[in-house]
């Protein structure tokens, strides 16, 4: 069943109609903040909330791509 929520992220609000648990979607915004707080007052001050998102995206893209290479390894390693 959708619902309609908001979440905030990197300064700006966004509703959506989901049927999504809305506690995991504010566990996953919480953790793109904390990313978005973690590249500085600078960068938080010049770049637009695209801007810090795009970047946010990147490092999460980066980091879930190490995991996997990782888990590969782990994988080639255990047969």
């Amino acid at each position: 069943m959708n619902k309609t929520i908001s979440l905030d992220i990197a300064g700006a609000s966004y509703r959506m109609n989901v049927d999504a648990d809305e506690a995991h979607l504010q566990k996953l915004a919480q953790i793109v903040n904390e990313r978005v707080a973690a590249l500085g007052p600078k960068a938080q001050q010049r770049a637009t909330p695209a801007q810090l998102l795009v970047m946010v995206a990147l490092g999460l893209a980066d980091d879930w791509l190490i995991e996997q290479e990782r888990a590969k390894s782990v994988e080639d390693t255990t047969r």
